[in-house]
C-alpha cells in the first residue's frame, strides 16, 4: 500500500522499519532530540491516520509500529515523483538518468542484467 511521507514522517517510519516497536520516548532518541516529545507523538498520531502505523498501549505508553513497507513507501515516493516531473513516464526517468551521465558504466551493465532478466521472465511459457 503506498503512503505518501513527508521528510519528517519518513525520518519516523526509517526508525521503525529499523528498530521495529517503538515508543514516542525511544523514536525521539532515535531521531535526535532536536524534535520535541510532543512533535514526534503527533507525527506518529498523523503517520497512524494515514494507514502507515499501528500502535498498542503498554502500560501509560504506547508502542508504534510500521504497518506499511518501506519497500511500498518507496513505490509510493518514486512514482510521485515520476508523475511530476515526467508525466507518469518510468522511460522518462530512465532517459534523464542515462542521458545526464548520472549512471555509470556499471550500473548500466546492471541495468542491462535486469533488463535481461526481465525479458526472460516475461517470456516464459
Amino acid at each position: 500500500m503506498p503512503v505518501n511521507l513527508g521528510k519528517r514522517e519518513h525520518d519516523l517510519m526509517d526508525v521503525l522499519w529499523e528498530r521495529g516497536p517503538s515508543t514516542v520516548a525511544e523514536v525521539r532518541e532515535a531521531v535526535g532530540t532536536s524534535l520535541a516529545y510532543t512533535t514526534v507523538l503527533t507525527i506518529l498520531r498523523n503517520l497512524e491516520a494515514k494507514g502507515a502505523v499501528s500502535r498498542w498501549g503498554e502500560g501509560r505508553a504506547h508502542r508504534y509500529f510500521a504497518v506499511v513497507a518501506r519497500d511500498d513507501a518507496r513505490e509510493g515516493a518514486l512514482q510521485r515523483l515520476i508523475d511530476r516531473f515526467f508525466a507518469g513516464s518510468h522511460d522518462g526517468l530512465l532517459t534523464h538518468l542515462v542521458e545526464a551521465r548520472k549512471v555509470s558504466p556499471e550500473q548500466l551493465a546492471e541495468l542491462r542484467l535486469l533488463i535481461d532478466r526481465q525479458r526472460d521472465t516475461d517470456h516464459v511459457p
